[in-house]
């Protein structure tokens, strides 16, 4: 039995474009109310009008991710609107550059890809996670990389690594309840940030980006890999994992 997300409200980061985007008008078309996240609020107006017509409430916030102090503010204003946050996809991430010589990567590319791809998701994660505990019901996705043997995206890869061991900890406090965290991996998809050459197509991170979010046995700290749900229904999806 899947979990019903109708009339519930999901946090999607960077759900501009690209992967967001995809997980966000798929979670509309399930009745779920969207927070859609960006850096500005003009990125989101096109996906906010195309999920408000599918008939859900939903709303914009903004937040660059390596200003933390715009990452808490982005969290007070969702605080001020009384929003009850039951879902966090926390999908937006940086691949800051690709360096050929990666004996020459400035240590920028650590810091600026940990914030983004791992602390900024970590304190969301920690601001929502508790209420979520309370309420007895909570659905976390972080989206992590596969990506591997690539000292040239050290920074991108290493922050991603840091992102799956502070989920796969984070959910040791949960596992067992109805508060189910997760990571989720899109695969290499013809992205902004995946590029033009990746394998596969950005639509075919559905249903496996979002798998974490129906699944209902309580169990917390498993990667989903999306490539391996390609071409199934949510229904497919999830009965495989079950």
């Amino acid at each position: 039995m899947l979990t019903d997300v109708k009339g519930k409200w999901a946090l999607i980061t960077g759900a501009s474009r690209g992967i967001g985007e995809q997980i966000a008008l798929f979670m509309a078309k399930q009745g779920c109310n969207l927070i859609l996240h960006a850096r500005t609020l003009e990125n989101t107006q096109e996906v906010l009008k195309r999920v408000k017509a599918l008939g859900v409430a939903a709303y914009s916030v903004a937040a660059e991710l390596s200003d933390l102090n715009a990452v808490d503010a982005m969290l007070k204003e969702i605080e001020s609107k009384g929003t009850q946050v039951d879902i966090l996809l926390n999908d937006a991430g940086v691949q800051i550059a690709y360096r050929v010589d990666c004996f020459t990567t400035p240590p920028e590319d650590f810091t600026k890809s940990f914030i983004i791809n791992c602390t900024a998701p970590a304190m969301i994660c920690y601001r929502l996670l508790p209420l979520m505990m309370q309420r007895g019901f909570g659905r976390i996705v972080n989206t992590t990389s596969g990506i591997k043997n690539e000292p040239q995206q050290a920074g991108y890869s290493a922050s991603k690594a840091a992102l799956d061991k502070f989920t796969t900890d984070l959910a040791t406090v949960t596992d067992g309840t109805d508060v189910i965290i997760s990571l989720a991996d899109p695969g290499w998809c013809r992205t902004d940030l995946g590029g033009p050459n990746a394998f596969h197509s950005v639509e075919s991170c559905i249903p496996g980006m979002v798998a974490g979010v129906f699944v209902n046995d309580k169990k917390s700290g498993r990667l989903f890999h999306a490539q391996d749900y390609a071409g199934l229904t949510l229904e497919e999806a999830v009965k495989a994992i079950n």
